[in-house]
């Protein structure tokens, strides 16, 4: 599925419904405005891993855990799905 299909089928289950990027940028924004002047660091490694768990774990789930399946609808190879997976301890 490309970028604009799921787009479409974001958008299409709710007439309100926004991008996986709009849902992105307001969470980011939330996430700035309660800092209440912390530091922060980390932000890039932080979203990436909020963010991977549960596309890997979705995948999976389509995928029936067919994890050479799932690799091919991320368009993993399937040692790299498989080293992800260990390192969010998903398997």
């Amino acid at each position: 599925m490309d970028t604009d299909t799921v787009k479409t089928v974001l958008t299409s289950q709710d007439s309100r419904a926004q991008t996986l990027s709009d849902h992105v940028q307001v969470a980011l924004r939330n996430y700035f405005s309660n800092l209440h002047g912390e530091r922060v660091c980390g932000v890039y490694d932080m979203v990436l891993s909020e963010v991977e768990v549960p596309l890997l774990e979705v995948v999976l789930e389509y995928a029936r855990g067919n994890q050479t399946l799932a690799a091919e609808i991320l368009g993993l190879n399937r040692g790299t799905l498989r080293k992800k997976l260990k390192t969010y301890h998903m398997m």
